[in-house]
């Protein structure tokens, strides 16, 4: 592997390290732990002397210091930071290097510049629910980005892809199905982010849909609305309704269902296709939409455990991901496709 891929896994891994800490920071209700950005309270650290502790408690009366929210927290930047400068550094070894991926890094770096600009505002807001959500994503599309790349620089994937040949009318029928999964996909994982920017995780408490008269609770133009709540702290959406929240969460779960079945198509389809290549890949397709699935299931039985529910944020980034890349793949291998031949090849050895 050369250092390149080196540097694209260890960042990989690390985004994906950010995307849990993010998770975990927020089901914690510890996205204000520090009420200002980038230090807290005004330091490097989480206060810890009696001392800074008074002076900022007199600074923000309402936001008392709480080390077991703020650590959380600014452990989250510390490591988004670090996410940043490797970002960095990528792009500019791609640059030094001039490989075919310097456009991608481009605007990885300048996706991560946006998830500064949003992680400073989902503090300075208080959680306003459209910033938590955007951040949320920004997030899921830097690890997306990242797992493309490093496709893009491994050899053994442009040699196992030319390998294979298939029809083209199956390279455009996986292609046309997997866009339109992944559309749906990441408008299900922004109704995941919604509902957890909402509070609303916890509003239904029965399967498969909701308890009770559910359906006499909706009320969208309440639910989704992005801006406008004239509201000052958004911390546990006080500003919603229980009707609203219900509307979000119903809302999530009949995305779910929707999710679930144009991924089962995608995996028909590359089962179809009768290669070692496609098989496995919807193999482990099929294995992270069951755990999924599983995961989704258990936060609603078990009343969002911590654990499960930052691992179904995890599992989703690695579905959207996987996705993607198929995506990706199907596209690279269409019919007059230049790409397949300049765009796609691996990067030099560096």
């Amino acid at each position: 592997m050369t250092q390149l891929r080196w540097l694209n896994l260890i960042t990989l891994i690390l985004a994906l390290f950010v995307i849990a800490l993010g998770a975990y920071t927020r089901l914690k209700d510890a996205g204000l732990g520090c009420p200002d950005w980038p230090g807290c309270y005004g330091k490097l650290t989480v206060p810890s002397l009696q001392e800074d502790i008074l002076l900022a408690n007199e600074q923000y009366p309402l936001r008392p210091v709480e080390a077991a929210k703020a650590w959380p927290e600014m452990i989250h930047r510390y490591m988004a930071g670090t996410l940043g400068l490797c970002i960095l550094m990528l792009a500019f070894l791609n640059f030094k290097y001039k490989t075919p991926e310097r456009t991608l890094t481009t605007g990885l770096l300048l996706l991560v510049v946006g998830q500064a600009l949003l992680g400073m505002w989902t503090v300075t807001l208080k959680l306003f629910p459209t910033v938590v959500m955007a951040h949320l994503l920004g997030g899921f599309a830097t690890f997306t980005l990242l797992c493309l790349l490093y496709i893009k620089q491994t050899p053994s994937f442009h040699q196992a892809q030319a390998n294979l040949i298939v029809a083209d009318t199956q390279y455009r029928s996986l292609y046309n199905l997997s866009l339109i999964a992944l559309t749906v996909l990441i408008l299900q994982i922004s109704l995941g982010g919604w509902t957890a920017a909402n509070y609303a995780a916890t509003i239904c408490t029965s399967l498969p849909i909701c308890q009770g008269n559910w359906a006499e609770h909706l009320n969208f133009s309440s639910a989704f609305k992005l801006w406008g709540h004239g509201a000052i702290d958004y911390e546990f959406a006080r500003h919603l309704a229980p009707d609203a929240k219900i509307t979000i969460h119903v809302s999530h779960r009949f995305g779910a269902v929707i999710t679930t079945l144009l991924i089962l198509a995608c995996i028909i389809k590359l089962f179809a296709i009768q290669h070692k290549i496609t098989t496995y890949s919807a193999l482990l397709l099929c294995s992270l939409l069951l755990v999924q699935v599983t995961l989704g299931v258990s936060n609603i039985l078990f009343q969002l455990p911590l654990a499960i529910a930052v691992a179904h944020n995890l599992v989703a980034a690695l579905l959207l991901a996987m996705l993607a890349c198929i995506h990706f793949w199907a596209y690279t291998r269409l019919p007059n496709n230049d790409s397949k031949n300049s765009d796609f090849k691996p990067a030099n050895p560096v």
